[in-house]
């Protein structure tokens, strides 16, 4: 503690003999996707992170910002060769936005092996929060098996006995269903990994209706989950196999598109629009004004992780350069989450409360996601023993 003080107080030092106003934006590389059915979670993330640099009229912890964002198209290989551009051609150093687990997995590691910085607003796969760990990849969203951990100890809160669980076949899939088998106390009785671009479910479906299971739990993020669920309805089965998902097959877009098939389905997640603290009343309001659409998740995870740097700016005068100094910046999460209390635990993803949401008719007789209580109290990854940071 004593040491990342005195590095802190050495680079304000260094920083305060040249004024802000003077210095050269810190290029922040954003690679995301934003285009096809899953192009919603990418273009949420940025408007969310650039929610966070408007408030500053262009800054963040009062340092001037350039946000460089392209589109990765949901393809690892076009991720890794952005970075890299990046990397040689602009020199970046401090990197954010992808959403999907495959194109982290392609990419990432390049970026923190050039020493430069990684914080992740959303994809968080197991094998990056254990042995493979790097003190330059940071997570604010959640790590990938903790997320639907939270769907599984809310199917057994629910008393469900029986389930039958569905994910796309990549990284985030797999953890997805290992995170709800390590926290679902009854018997799983179907387990199907479909396509990551599926869009007929009809086999699927079926296949739920001959296990007769108490509950589903289902992963399809962005347009795989509206037409899930769309699907699921069509079939008979919403009046007669409830549902439990995490907040991805569940989010405000989804929630828009399939409107009345959603009521009654039982969501777990980190943060909803109700969540009465100042930062996120003020989150809601500014977006309500410079959007015209749904808020989601995505978009408080994309604002969130602004703010995270927004706080390690602030604390090293802006520097990048002294890796040491932003690093320890970052581990003091020195920002008011719009999800509430907020830490990094020691493999640097978060450590955080879980909450049960349900799909209710709103005032206005259109659904609304309303939390209903708490699953997870202070709540981390069970990868984080393995990380050696």
């Amino acid at each position: 503690m004593t040491l990342r003080k005195t590095i802190l107080a050495g680079v304000l030092a260094a920083a305060a003999a040249t004024p802000l106003a003077a210095q050269e934006p810190v290029k922040i590389g954003m690679i995301t996707t934003l285009s096809g059915p899953a192009g919603y979670l990418g273009q949420d993330i940025r408007d969310g992170f650039q929610l966070a640099i408007d408030a500053e009229d262009g800054k963040l912890g009062g340092v001037p910002v350039e946000l460089m964002v392209e589109d990765d198209s949901l393809k690892p290989g076009n991720g890794r060769q952005i970075a890299d551009r990046y990397l040689n051609n602009e020199g970046v150093k401090l990197f954010t936005g992808i959403v999907f687990s495959n194109v982290a997995g392609a990419t990432v590691p390049d970026i923190v092996d050039a020493g430069a910085f990684y914080i992740s607003p959303n994809a968080a796969p197991s094998n990056f929060a254990g042995k493979e760990c790097n003190e330059n990849y940071f997570v604010v969203s959640w790590q990938n098996d903790s997320l639907h951990e939270s769907a599984g100890q809310n199917a057994t809160n629910l008393g469900y006995k029986t389930a039958f669980v569905l994910a796309p076949n990549y990284q985030a899939g797999k953890d997805a269903i290992s995170g709800f088998k390590r926290f679902f106390k009854g018997d799983i009785v179907g387990e199907v990994y479909t396509r990551l671009d599926q869009t007929d479910f009809a086999a699927e479906m079926a296949q739920i209706r001959d296990a007769a299971p108490d509950v589903v739990f289902q992963f399809h993020p962005g347009g795989l989950g509206i037409a899930f669920l769309r699907q699921y309805q069509q079939a008979g089965l919403l009046e007669t196999v409830p549902m439990v998902v995490a907040e991805p097959s569940m989010d405000a877009v989804i929630l828009n598109a399939v409107g009345d098939a959603a009521k009654g389905v039982n969501v777990s997640s980190h943060w909803n629009t109700d969540f009465e603290n100042s930062a996120n009343e003020a989150f809601v309001a500014a977006w309500k004004e410079a959007y015209d659409r749904p808020l989601t998740y995505y978009a408080s995870q994309g604002y969130d992780a602004a703010r995270a740097i927004a706080a390690a700016l602030k604390a090293t005068g802006g520097s990048v350069d002294d890796a040491d100094a932003f690093r320890n910046a970052m581990r003091e999460a020195a920002f008011e989450s719009v999800r509430g209390d907020f830490a990094f635990g020691p493999n640097q993803h978060p450590v955080q409360d879980w909450f049960s949401l349900k799909v209710v008719d709103g005032e206005d007789g259109k659904p609304v996601l309303k939390t209903v209580g708490t699953v997870f109290e202070d709540h981390g990854d069970v990868y984080a023993a393995e990380c050696s940071l």
